[in-house]
């Protein structure tokens, strides 16, 4: 009788992937046990899903995977599925996450406007303060987090099925570009997406945190709508650059906050001016004063004006945040300016 080994089942698992990512069970910590005796094998999974088709799908190919192993005898695979938090969180209307003081979304009404360059670099700066920091990436689709703070970690899950976040600079991370390959795209459906998001707040090992910066995607879709009614938010940061054709899409940003009860800390301008190094001019190149009217005309602070710097580009494309790795730049000023801001209106609202 053969005798089979652990290395050789889990060589099979590993090329069993999760639907919809291109990482395997076993990297995401799903395979809980493994007995052997003799050339037959007993595997132990562990699932979070309210999708049938999830389970369906890792059985069959992990019973093919193994079935495949030369010399292979018995093979019993046995799934677990515990509902995911999402379930309860969805049907009980905007919950805390355990643990969490303050949750933040930081959102806009549009792409391009250096959202997630905002909520990385305020993440970082919250952080420089004293606080305990967590940042969700919950743009799904266009995942930017994990570049930004210079990491291609891969997560891992504890015992009660939690995923551990990924730290970096102090900061605690979550975002799809962790289990993605750099050009896999998130194959998802908008069911699957709103779990995925549930799962990314409220089954990740978060710990104590004095905030959670959620990194919304643009627009005002599925994910924003799911996580304005089951996550209660302190409040929300809104971002957008000085020209009416983002500040247009702002207010539609504003709007769905304030129809979902939910405050809006404050109003970020970035990409405001460039400064020229050689001469100190500054040249207003998307318009002047759009944002600060905008705040105005919403009846929320403007919370600061971000200028266009090479130090902040260079830093998101190579994972070295400003905030952090040069705090002395104009950006950095105020960038660390803003998250007091943050720190004092949010004491405000609990103190009222």
């Amino acid at each position: 009788m053969s005798v089979i080994s652990q290395d050789a089942v889990n060589e099979a698992l590993k090329d069993v992937k999760y639907p919809g990512f291109s990482r395997d069970i076993v990297s995401f910590g799903l395979v809980k046990e493994v007995h052997l005796e003799g050339s037959d094998v007993e595997v132990r999974i562990s699932l979070a899903t309210n999708d049938p088709a999830v389970p369906a799908g890792i059985k069959e190919a992990a019973e093919a995977r193994l079935h495949a192993i030369p010399g292979i005898g018995r093979v019993n695979l046995r799934i677990d599925i515990q509902a995911p938090p999402a379930a309860a969180a969805a049907a009980a209307g905007p919950q805390q996450i355990e643990g969490v003081k303050n949750i933040i979304a930081v959102a806009s009404g549009k792409g391009g406007v250096g959202k997630s360059t905002v909520a990385a670099n305020l993440a970082i700066s919250l952080r420089r303060s004293g606080a305990r920091v967590g940042l969700c990436d919950c743009d799904l689709y266009g995942p930017s987090i994990a570049l930004m703070f210079g990491s291609n970690e891969r997560p891992t899950a504890d015992e009660q099925n939690r995923i551990i976040p990924i730290e970096r600079y102090g900061v605690r991370l979550m975002s799809m570009g962790f289990l993605l390959d750099d050009d896999s795209p998130a194959v998802l459906r908008g069911p699957m997406v709103t779990r995925y998001t549930q799962q990314f707040l409220r089954q990740v090992d978060w710990g104590n945190l004095d905030y959670l910066v959620l990194d919304l995607p643009p627009g005002t879709g599925d994910i924003q709508l799911t996580i304005v009614q089951t996550v209660a938010l302190a409040g929300a940061i809104i971002v957008t650059t000085p020209q009416e054709v983002a500040l247009i899409d702002a207010r539609k940003a504003s709007q769905m906050f304030s129809k979902t009860n939910v405050p809006v800390i404050g109003l970020i301008e970035n990409m405001s001016y460039f400064q020229c190094p050689s001469d100190g001019v500054r040249y207003d190149i998307f318009g002047k004063g759009g944002g600060a009217r905008e705040a105005t005309r919403l009846g929320v602070p403007l919370l600061g004006e971000i200028p266009i710097e090479m130090a902040l580009r260079e830093g998101g494309d190579i994972g070295r945040p400003v905030s952090e790795f040069d705090p002395e730049t104009l950006s950095g000023t105020v960038f660390a300016r803003i998250a007091g801001m943050i720190a004092e209106r949010l004491a405000v609202n609990v103190s009222n």
